[in-house]
């Protein structure tokens, strides 16, 4: 069962990252301007903020199983619809139903995961997790890039809609036995929202969320500006984005994915954000292609101990009545930090030098947060 939960997380946001090499050439060639080709590119991550919140509600007042295939039946469905695109406005219609569907599945997904997971591997079972994501993040954009040109756009949703579908069916036969009896339960109590964000393990899991988010939408945005005025084509930027990628999901699955069950994952967290820190200041410093993947390699490392960090930390502050609810917000502070990190270093309209700098410095300043010490709370 864990195995087929671990292929929904790699196909969800396998979903995400085949969207990224594609969206924006794709609006243009609707007739899209400007504004509108980077509103359709953020619509997505703005809905599917949403998408998380209203899944964890949901979730926690239904269980995980109808909402993860719920989520997957529809994200599916919405895949589809790129194929009645024809004009910009309905394309950002498409995008919105689709970021909002997909939202379901993932907070579902961890809460599924995180359920059917023993307390005394819940570092391990987040680490080969974000194994998935890391595999995703790799394939996805080769996949698109390559079958777009070859293809069109929308064959390339068609194809993510027919694995969706299947894992819908699947989900359907192979999860129902396993729902939890109390989730059948008519007795939900009110949790105010209040209460995740006055709870110091919650609130620092979120921040995690964003901060490594927001560090990824900087990557995004300013590594390829970087890698053009060192003089290199784009290729460097996908092998550099490669390297990162191949490095976290090395973390993910050697053997010393077991830190994360035996070291505090405060330390475990703030010894990621603060490398990943130490990475960007490197990258704004780098005039070689060599310091560049040493700089990479390094972040990568950093990505490896903060995602099974903030997952471990969010199961540990929470229970299993609640944790839908806590992970709904846990994803759309993800989509905000993409949004945000990106946006952000475009409007206080910093160099490339400078904006690498800024975010550096933040992640740091994060990172010794995190070491203050706190009275360890009750569960939220």
């Amino acid at each position: 069962m864990r195995n087929f939960i671990y292929a929904i997380i790699f196909f969800s946001f396998f979903d995400l990252f085949t969207q990224l090499p594609v969206m924006s050439t794709y609006a243009e060639s609707l007739g899209a301007s400007a504004f509108l080709t980077g509103l359709a590119v953020g619509m997505y991550s703005l809905s599917n903020t949403f998408g998380n919140i209203i899944s964890g509600f949901l979730t926690d007042r239904k269980g995980p199983f109808i909402i993860l295939v719920l989520g997957l039946f529809t994200t599916g469905l919405s895949l589809i619809l790129y194929n009645l695109v024809e004009e910009p406005i309905t394309l950002l219609i498409v995008r919105f139903i689709h970021g909002l569907v997909a939202g379901f599945i993932v907070p579902a997904a961890f809460t599924f995961l995180a359920n059917a997971t023993v307390q005394e591997k819940r570092g391990k079972g987040s680490a080969v997790s974000g194994a998935f994501v890391g595999i995703a993040a790799i394939t996805g954009p080769a996949f698109s890039g390559i079958l777009a040109i070859r293809t069109s756009v929308p064959f390339v949703f068609n194809v993510t809609a027919s694995f969706m579908l299947l894992l819908g069916v699947l989900a359907f036969f192979m999860l129902k036995a396993k729902q939890i009896k109390k989730e059948k339960s008519t007795s939900h109590p009110y949790i105010p929202i209040s209460v995740f964000f006055k709870n110091a393990g919650t609130l620092k899991a979120f921040l995690g969320a964003f901060f490594l988010m927001f560090s990824q939408g900087v990557i995004a945005y300013l590594l390829p500006l970087k890698v053009h005025i060192l003089g290199f084509d784009s290729r460097l930027s996908g092998t550099l984005m490669s390297t990162f990628g191949v490095v976290a999901v090395l973390v993910f699955l050697l053997p010393t994915n077991r830190i994360f069950d035996k070291v505090n994952p405060l330390k475990t967290l703030s010894f990621g954000i603060g490398l990943m820190g130490l990475s960007q200041l490197l990258i704004s410093q780098a005039n070689a292609s060599t310091l560049l993947y040493i700089a990479m390699a390094c972040y990568g490392i950093g990505f490896g101990f903060l995602f099974p960090s903030v997952n471990s930390l969010l199961i540990d502050s929470t229970t299993a009545e609640i944790r839908g609810k806590a992970y709904g917000y846990f994803y759309a502070f993800f989509s905000l930090g993409v949004v945000i990190g990106s946006s952000l270093v475009g409007w206080l309209s910093l160099g490339v030098v400078s904006g690498f700098i800024f975010t550096g410095i933040v992640l740091l300043l994060f990172a010794s947060v995190l070491l203050i010490p706190y009275k360890r709370p009750s569960h939220a």
